[in-house]
């Protein structure tokens, strides 16, 4: 690792997805040389279905340069529906208007594919990235890290920034290295503490005529669909709950004949009134079984390896939150980053004091991160009426509860999200909720009254919830719709 002394703070990112792409366009903003090294042939591959933006993620795209471009990939949804296994409608809320009224900025819903494009497309500098970079070995020394490719080739830097997904291989190497230093290092329980919960049939099609421009959940006991269509096209995804959870080491490898056996049993399965799943799997251009995980990890970092995104934060995909909460951990740790950089500008930060900084970002993301993670796997049980219970909140809870109840919970998640410090917002729109990083101190936050007036998400559940226990009881036996 000769030859590097005299060159500038350089970070090396794994994985060109949407945590890596973000991070080279937050580490050129902060004008801090580095490389992605992205293992796949291009930025944008034929994988996946749909994702979607919430505000606090509008607000890093606006920073970064790419928002009007993801403002013209899509069409804002009209609704959100519930419906029961019939298609029949059981709660349906103005959800897109109602996000958009809290944060001043809409919801976007767009193919994940496009969004890698423009997110591509859209560096100041598309040199930084480069493909066809599989990761192979990682050494590092007191002064320097290495990163050693299949190829033959390697790069060479102060820190290494693993964006590479929940299948990493640098938390791999990493893992591998602290247990070098510490056979203690690396319990059993980290190793396995992101699990696979349901598996998912995910596909795109083209627009179905009776599926509208909406978001819509279809229930069923221990499944469920959740249908998110624009005008073009329909992003699809079959949730199936498993019967015991499991780790990345004992996780099926699915195949297109997977695929197909997961599909025929439902093509009859309405979606509406009016359309069942087998016309949106006639007119599909892609569909693959995958798992869904979701766990947060103890341990982000370690010497001068760091993770972000799903590699240390799983989330299930109900609620859309898992490329937003990406977005954020990179930009919490570029944050960092610059402040070192600015306080230090002509100064290497040494293996202790990136440790130091990589512990405040893990310190900074966790208990958040939590949150969102139990939020996103309640609405995920819900949906798929996954035990008695989650039966109740999905069948006479949230449809007898105030229509703003989701958005309300949503925007004190939403409020709470970092943005580049470094960076002006151009747009700075502002909803009914108060962003939390713009509320001055000792200034009571901004909100919506009717979110003042609500009791807390989870307290209103519980209260709803017994009140159904309360009805059940006196009629002697749970209605009929349980039997």
């Amino acid at each position: 690792m000769l030859g590097h002394e005299n060159k500038p703070f350089r970070v090396i990112v794994v994985g060109g997805g949407v945590a890596g792409l973000v991070a080279s366009h937050a580490l050129q903003k902060a004008n801090i040389e580095h490389v992605v090294l992205e293992k796949g042939d291009g930025p944008a591959p034929l994988w996946g279905a749909s994702i979607a933006i919430y505000p606090h993620g509008c607000r890093i795209l606006e920073q970064i340069g790419c928002l009007e471009a993801a403002r013209r990939k899509c069409v804002p949804g009209e609704r959100y529906v519930n419906r029961m296994p019939n298609g029949k409608v059981c709660l349906e809320a103005d959800f897109w208007k109602q996000v958009s009224d809290r944060h001043g900025y809409d919801l976007l819903l767009m193919e994940r594919r496009e969004y890698l494009e423009l997110l591509y497309e859209n560096l100041p500098d598309k040199s930084k990235v480069l493909f066809g970079k599989k990761v192979k070995r990682i050494a590092e020394d007191a002064h320097k890290i290495e990163v050693l490719l299949d190829d033959g080739t390697s790069e060479m830097g102060d820190m290494v920034l693993g964006c590479d997904g929940v299948h990493s291989k640098v938390r791999e190497l990493m893992w591998e290295n602290a247990l070098r230093e510490d056979p203690a290092a690396i319990p059993v329980e980290e190793k396995t503490a992101i699990k696979t919960t349901y598996s998912c049939l995910v596909g795109m099609s083209a627009a179905v005529p009776g599926l509208g421009n909406e978001l819509s959940c279809v229930h069923n006991r221990g499944y469920s669909f959740l249908i998110a269509s624009q005008p073009d096209r329909t992003f699809w995804f079959v949730f199936f709950s498993i019967e015991k959870p499991y780790s990345q080491y004992t996780r099926p490898k699915w195949t297109d004949a997977d695929a197909e056996k997961a599909a025929v049993p439902l093509l009859d399965h309405p979606l509406t009134e009016s359309v069942v799943f087998g016309e949106l799997w006639r007119k599909r251009f892609r569909a693959h079984m995958i798992d869904i995980e979701e766990g947060v990890l103890n341990k982000w970092h370690h010497g001068r390896i760091v993770l972000a995104g799903d590699v240390v934060h799983k989330v299930t995909p109900n609620m859309a939150l898992g490329g937003n909460s990406a977005m954020e951990s990179v930009v919490e740790l570029v944050n960092s980053l610059h402040r070192l950089k600015t306080s230090h500008p002509n100064r290497r930060p040494s293996r202790a004091t990136l440790s130091a900084a990589f512990q405040k970002y893990q310190q900074s993301r966790i208990a958040r991160m939590q949150e969102i993670m139990e939020f996103s796997s309640l609405i995920t049980n819900v949906s798929a009426w996954n035990g008695v219970w989650n039966k109740l909140l999905a069948l006479y809870v949230f449809p007898n509860s105030n229509k703003a109840t989701m958005a309300d919970k949503i925007a004190e998640i939403l409020r709470k999200a970092p943005k580049l410090d470094f960076v002006p917002l151009r747009e700075h729109k502002q909803g009914s909720v108060q962003w939390a990083d713009e509320v001055p101190q000792n200034t009571t936050t901004k909100t919506s009254s009717a979110h003042v007036k609500q009791m807390p998400f989870v307290g209103l559940v519980v209260a709803l919830l017994s009140l159904c226990v309360l009805y059940a009881s006196k009629l002697g036996r749970l209605p009929a719709t349980f039997v």
